[in-house]
């Protein structure tokens, strides 16, 4: 029977599978060459970690974290509940799609999922479930939340979509039975690091511009002064010895004025790499960008394909 690798299961903003190979290029040898321990501060979808947890069998210890509690709640269920978990999205899956001529009775059932949701009282496997459900079938499956911590985002147009990926689901229920899930600051992360650990840092990204941002995942927003604490924090772990990425918008792609991450980082290495952004409101407005991946550490081996890359741009 063929192995069914684990997947990100929801749709996320600024999701990494797109540049998998990328940072794979871009990996401390000397880290992930031997045992290691591996943390994530802002998991988000999950793309890294599970590419990791596929990839690198050596890891001794793998820690998530994020602040966003709906998501850290979800990978929680699906690490221990999964079973009642896949139930209930078959449910409601096949409810759903028979209603997919009757748009009238579909945005009624996906609104009272919707307000169920944000009432945050039922209990933690439904509350998983409806997230995942709604994030199936909203508006580009796009997660956004208000300042009242109310998922906001309308229904889709999709017909008949997969609410419930079962095989993914169990897959995902599998690798996770070897991570800590933590629901912290980002800066607590530190505590449970060893001797040998690479960071990953996927925080949300500082918006291109005063209408582009979709870093609302949680209801305190991820502002210019967080982006300052999360480079401090990098130094931290620079000074402590550990090697961490740090992925992030090229806020001077959009504006060559715009220095911020330069000047913030020009004590590490900033290197710039293509990306395809597909959640914008806007079609017109999806497409190729240049995006950053921060490091802490260089090689001749490692930073090859990067330093091609930028003298091909010129």
């Amino acid at each position: 029977m063929k192995k069914i690798i684990a997947k990100p299961f929801l749709k996320w903003a600024g999701g990494k599978s797109q540049i998998i190979d990328k940072i794979r290029k871009m990996l401390p040898v000397e880290t992930v060459g031997r045992n290691f321990t591996y943390i994530e501060s802002f998991v988000g979808g999950g793309a890294v970690l599970f590419w990791m947890l596929e990839n690198f069998p050596n890891m001794d210890k793998v820690v998530i974290n994020d602040v966003n509690s709906d998501l850290i709640n979800s990978y929680k269920t699906i690490k221990y509940n999964v079973n009642e978990l896949i139930c209930l999205l078959k449910e409601w899956e096949n409810e759903y799609h028979k209603m997919s001529d009757d748009e009238k009775s579909k945005k009624e059932y996906y609104y009272s999922k919707r307000s169920l949701f944000n009432l945050r009282t039922s209990h933690m496997t439904e509350q998983t479930a409806l997230l995942i459900f709604l994030n199936r079938t909203c508006f580009n499956g796009l997660y956004r939340v208000n300042r009242k911590n109310e998922f906001n985002v309308p229904i889709g147009s999709y017909k008949k979509p997969r609410i419930c990926n079962e095989p993914n689901l169990r897959a995902v229920s599998e690798v996770l039975k070897k991570v800590e899930i933590l629901n912290l600051d980002f800066a607590e992360t530190l505590n449970y690091a060893e001797r040998n650990t690479f960071f990953y840092f996927d925080p949300p990204y500082k918006p291109l511009s005063e209408t582009s941002s979709f870093n609302s995942y949680a209801k305190d927003e991820f502002d210019d002064n967080e982006q300052i604490r999360l480079k401090q924090f990098c130094d931290t772990l620079n000074i402590l010895g550990h090697k961490w990425m740090l992925s992030n918008s090229d806020v001077r792609g959009k504006d060559k004025n715009n220095h911020f991450f330069d000047e913030l980082y020009e004590a590490y290495h900033i290197n710039r790499i293509k990306a395809r952004r597909n959640i914008n409101a806007n079609p017109d407005k999806r497409g190729k960008l240049t995006e950053l991946l921060i490091v802490n550490y260089a090689s001749d081996k490692q930073f090859q394909t990067v330093n091609e890359e930028k003298s091909s741009q010129g």
